[in-house]
């Protein structure tokens, strides 16, 4: 029971602020959060990750998109691509399997970009330039890695959602009414979050995940473990 009446209170709240927000403005910007949702699949018969070379090539790519699946069949990457449903997904392919796998995959809609990664650029650039997905066609994991990077910030622009909502002086009910249901419930969310009382526990748990998720990303795990050392409670904004 009073959890319901939380819930409830934090939602009647929420709704006042952005009632009141609302009507004090003549617009209302909404900008969609950024979110690792990008996926890059790297298909080479060759791929050994024991091998040094492929490790230093996996390091690398991590270092721009923390989630890099590999494969050897041209099958397995269309499967993978098939099963991806959410984030924007990259292909990474040798020349020898790109030309017989591109046909297969070049419309799909969560494909935004393919790299040719070979020994011989010359060769693969003739059939490469009939494709206006494929990215270049490279010899250096250092080249595919900038214009990986360069791509990936071209699709944030790309999709970086900016809503007007229009608001009267009065800030009627009808007008509140458009706003969309994802803004309220991050309103919401944010709440909860300032309500939720926080232990050291909470701080391990947050360490622990994000170790996980950006395992094998030296940065990252360095800026993990400095937080973990140098966190205090009393310093932090939220």
């Amino acid at each position: 029971m009073g959890g319901k009446n939380s819930k409830a209170a934090i939602a009647h709240s929420t709704t006042g602020a952005t009632a009141s927000t609302a009507a004090s403005s003549t617009a209302m910007l909404r900008r969609e959060p950024m979110a690792e949702n990008y996926l890059v699949i790297w298909v080479d018969g060759n791929i050994d990750m024991a091998n040094e070379d492929c490790k230093n090539t996996m390091e690398q790519l991590r270092a721009v998109v923390n989630q890099v699946n590999t494969c050897k069949t041209a099958e397995q990457c269309i499967q993978q691509l098939m099963d991806n449903q959410e984030e924007i997904s990259f292909v990474i392919s040798s020349g020898a399997l790109g030309q017989h796998l591109i046909p297969d995959i070049h419309d799909m809609a969560k494909l935004n970009g393919i790299f040719i990664f070979c020994g011989n650029k010359q060769r693969h650039q003739v059939w490469a330039q009939n494709w206006a997905k494929i990215k270049g066609v490279h010899t250096s994991i250092k080249n595919i890695c900038e214009k990986l990077a360069t791509a990936i910030k071209q699709c944030n622009q790309d999709h970086m959602s900016v809503s007007i909502v229009s608001v009267n002086a009065g800030g009627s009910s009808k007008n509140l009414d458009q706003l969309e249901p994802s803004f309220m419930y991050s309103q919401i969310f944010k709440e909860i979050l300032l309500e939720i009382k926080h232990d050291q526990q909470a701080v391990q748990d947050l360490v622990t995940y994000c170790q996980e998720q950006y395992q094998g990303k030296k940065n990252e795990i360095k800026i993990i473990k400095e937080f973990q050392r140098t966190y205090q409670a009393s310093n932090a904004i939220w």
